[in-house]
């Protein structure tokens, strides 16, 4: 089974076995994700050595070898216990290497916030046949499995569900991870229907079909555009933006200036008590974003 666009499996990242009531599928997981972020390095501006970093003990302020550092958990304010390689075995849940399936779900049901990263499970040779078993049977029944496994000594939550016939992975936070919104919400402020019917007019303008083809890492494009006119010996200046008086901004204005400035829509019904109908010639524009 061939991953990502090279058709080169990436690196198995974690091996073990989805339990499905008695049936155990063995897998490997590799990553699903392979992101734009550029890695620089640290240099000595004078001779554009590397800069390395050393392990300081902070009482005698000296380097440390690898050899003398152990692991530790602070229990209270400066007292701590080690840990060794032995207690995290033992603190090992059963079934260290299992995904254990304990629900199937409408994957509508999870709210996104949950999700933190996402994984590619393929089978392990002589799996193929229990792992496509699994891949159309909860294609059939359009629901997701979600279950707990352990990896890099700590148990996570995680979600299954089919991708393009691939088993994916989606590691997640659990329910106490979760920061309450109580807290972060702002007042109530005072809207007007007619404030509420252009800003839900001007949401239709931007309707549309969700395809990720159209979005773009647009900054780091320009990022290595500036490094290779500075590898050219180019003089790279920023523009400053331009200044404005601080105002405060007109809502209204703002929402019926984007409304006119984005087109007109099938569903499009407010209309404008000076302007006359919001309905215009011209086709809908996509999000610039």
């Amino acid at each position: 089974m061939r991953v990502g666009k090279t058709g080169a499996m990436p690196r198995s990242i974690w091996s073990g076995t989805i339990s499905f009531g008695l049936v155990s599928i063995p897998v490997r997981m590799v990553g699903a994700v392979s992101e734009h972020a550029l890695h620089f390095n640290l240099l000595h501006r004078k001779d554009s050595s590397p800069i390395g970093y050393e392990k300081i003990c902070k009482e005698e302020g000296k380097p440390v070898s690898d050899d003398e550092i152990v692991k530790a958990y602070e229990v209270s304010k400066g007292k701590y216990v080690e840990v060794e390689d032995a207690d995290f075995e033992a603190a090992r849940a059963e079934g260290y290497h299992t995904f254990d399936i304990s629900d199937f779900v409408e994957v509508d049901e999870i709210d996104p916030i949950y999700f933190e990263r996402s994984y590619y499970l393929v089978p392990q040779d002589g799996g193929e046949k229990v792992y496509t078993l699994l891949v159309r049977a909860m294609e059939d029944a359009g629901l997701a499995a979600v279950g707990t496994f352990v990896m890099r000594e700590r148990e996570h939550l995680g979600c299954l569900r089919i991708r393009d016939g691939v088993i994916t992975l989606e590691r997640m936070y659990f329910a106490d991870e979760i920061r309450p919104t109580g807290e972060l919400k702002p007042s109530r402020a005072r809207v007007t229907k007619q404030e509420l019917e252009m800003a839900s007019t001007l949401i239709d303008r931007f309707k549309g079909s969700f395809d990720p083809s159209k979005y773009s890492d647009t900054y780091t494009e320009k990022l290595l555009d500036v490094i290779k006119r500075k590898q050219k010996g180019e003089t790279v200046t920023v523009e400053e933006p331009e200044t404005t008086e601080d105002e405060a901004p007109d809502l209204m204005a703002a929402l019926r200036a984007s409304i006119d400035a984005h087109g007109t829509t099938k569903r499009a019904t407010w209309r404008s008590p000076r302007r006359g109908s919001s309905r215009r010639g011209g086709t809908r524009a996509r999000s610039g974003r």
